[in-house]
């Protein structure tokens, strides 16, 4: 499973069990009143899809220095290492959204609907450069 964090939305994608294919699952929108209730969910989705890993995209800045949005993703890291079982592991995530809005552009999805897509497809394309990188070894 990767997720693509946000704080206004977070984007969940899962894997087949023999990890070739990366779907969007869901969009979780972020509660500024009970940012917890995201993180509740998350654990929810790896308990229902009995998840083996999960990996969240590290919103790394183009110098390299870290911003607040990768202060955030860690700080998810370590909030989901303490409630889970499994391994929860960062993935860089540069550019992933670009990609992500040229894929939905190039779709047939309504541009009123890309806006709750485009965080799933960007934990698509974390989720799909994981597993690239497990088969390469």
């Amino acid at each position: 499973m990767a997720i693509d964090y946000g704080t206004v939305r977070i984007g969940i994608a899962i894997s087949d069990p023999l990890g070739v294919v990366a779907q969007g699952l869901e969009t979780i929108k972020v509660k500024k009143h009970d940012p917890e209730a995201a993180v509740n969910r998350i654990v929810e989705i790896v308990e229902m899809y009995d998840i083996g890993t999960v990996v969240v995209g590290l919103p790394r800045r183009t110098d390299n220095r870290i911003g607040p949005s990768e202060m955030n993703a860690r700080a998810l890291v370590s909030t989901l290492e303490e409630r889970l079982t499994i391994p929860v592991i960062m993935q860089d995530e540069r550019f992933t959204s670009v990609i992500a809005n040229r894929i939905l552009r190039n779709s047939t999805v309504k541009a009123k609907d890309k806006r709750s897509v485009v965080d799933q497809v960007a934990a698509e394309v974390i989720l799909r450069d994981y597993l690239e990188q497990l088969r390469r070894g």
